[in-house]
């Protein structure tokens, strides 16, 4: 991955997400998890102090391994057990309907095979478990889904693979979830391209 893409990449967007904007959004997110619960792409662990006392356990998967001694701190502050594991998403060592509660926050971009991910992940989710997504995609407007595919091969390089234009909500309904809540919302003073958020749950099954 080379010393940008290990070292001072992760570095940037820790500090970056570690905003209080971003920080609010992780709140309203993670209130919904509970009992055991897999983080698919957990990059330097900043969601660990918002996740609620409902946790049981929680698993985080990620294949890049970023700042270990960071994510080892936030680790050890957690209030639940915590198991790390340096795997790819689109193949997950767990057993069908393992899981309550399975969370991605900003990580969907960067998968190189979502489809393939979210299908894995609803194999591992409870019948009544909940997926809770908190990603950026692509605009519904035509202009700035256009800038979005234009910039799309830098944005890939700048930033370790990440996606400008996936259809976050689209690829999930591919996968075979059915959404039952969908947020879409551009994020304050960040530029539309990268600032056009999806958030929400999705279930295996229909409630």
């Amino acid at each position: 991955m080379g010393l940008y893409g290990q070292h001072v990449f992760p570095r940037l967007m820790d500090w970056v997400m570690s905003g209080q904007v971003w920080q609010g959004l992780r709140d309203d997110l993670l209130k919904d998890a509970h009992g055991d619960v897999l983080e698919i792409g957990f990059g330097t662990g900043l969601n660990l102090p918002h996740y609620p006392a409902t946790v049981s356990q929680l698993w985080m998967v990620d294949p890049a391994g970023f700042l270990p001694s960071r994510v080892r701190a936030r680790v050890a502050q957690a209030a639940f057990p915590v198991h790390m594991e340096q795997l790819t998403a689109e193949s997950l060592p767990f057993p069908e309907r393992r899981f309550d509660s399975i969370v991605s926050t900003w990580t969907l971009c960067s998968i190189p095979d979502p489809l393939k991910a979210l299908r894995e992940i609803r194999r591992v989710l409870k019948p009544q478990g909940v997926f809770l997504f908190l990603e950026h995609g692509r605009s519904r407007e035509a202009r700035i889904a256009a800038w979005q595919d234009r910039l799309n091969p830098i944005q890939n390089l700048i930033a370790c693979g990440c996606h400008l234009n996936r259809p976050i909500d689209l690829l999930i309904a591919r996968s075979g979830f059915h959404l039952t809540d969908l947020s879409r919302f551009q994020v304050p003073h960040v530029p539309r391209i990268i600032g056009e958020m999806f958030q929400g749950h999705a279930r295996t099954t229909r409630c």
